[in-house]
């Protein structure tokens, strides 16, 4: 029984590490050393949704069915689609990042700090649960460290892929909340990263 435990657990973290790849595009973590506060911008252009071809496709096609069963609603979905990025995203990212080091810490305007971290989701999946069957959501982001004065000179930048979000014991019906606790596993993450490599 024990041998299965710990088989079962090595398989779990075994899961959790192969889901979210890093890449790094330019410099190096130990880059980022010395670094204290970050002003954070979110970028949300030329979004990828799986089995779309684009973002506008995919808000027509969710709008139509849920218009079919509810009138209203489609623009109802639409408003939540976008509110959800500055109302739940960006916060739970950025409570997740300064929670765990005071070393160093993000925030949105903070136009003093001298170096400013770029969230550019690249690509967005919302995962589903329907009760028996369920799928995490999944966000792939390019994280682009630069001088807040000059955003041409790029320190660093690092690409994340699969950051995967679910809520405990599986209450995570709501596509909103899932995708929120993506951005919280890609601060983690992140966070974990920084404080490991450049401090």
């Amino acid at each position: 029984m024990k041998k299965q435990l710990t088989l079962v657990f090595a398989v779990l973290i075994a899961a959790t590490t192969f889901a979210q790849k890093a890449k790094v595009l330019k410099g190096d973590f130990k880059d980022l050393k010395g670094i204290t506060e970050y002003n954070l911008v979110f970028d949300y252009s030329d979004l990828e949704i799986p089995k779309y071809d684009n973002e506008e496709a995919f808000l027509e096609d969710k709008m139509a069915k849920r218009e079919k069963k509810e009138a209203g609603s489609g623009e109802k979905f639409k408003a939540s689609w976008f509110s959800d990025r500055e109302e739940r995203y960006e916060p739970k990212f950025i409570e997740s990042f300064n929670k765990r080091y005071e070393e160093f810490q993000v925030g949105k305007d903070l136009p003093n700090a001298e170096y400013t971290m770029k969230v550019h989701t690249t690509l967005l999946y919302a995962g589903y649960n329907v009760g028996v069957m369920r799928q995490p959501s999944k966000v792939d982001a390019i994280i682009t460290i630069y001088k807040t004065d000059n955003p041409d000179d790029v320190l660093f930048s690092v690409k994340y892929k699969k950051a995967e979000g679910n809520g405990a014991m599986g209450y995570d019906f709501d596509s909103g909340y899932r995708i929120s606790e993506s951005y919280a596993k890609l601060a983690k993450t992140l966070a974990k990263t920084i404080n490991k490599k450049a401090w």
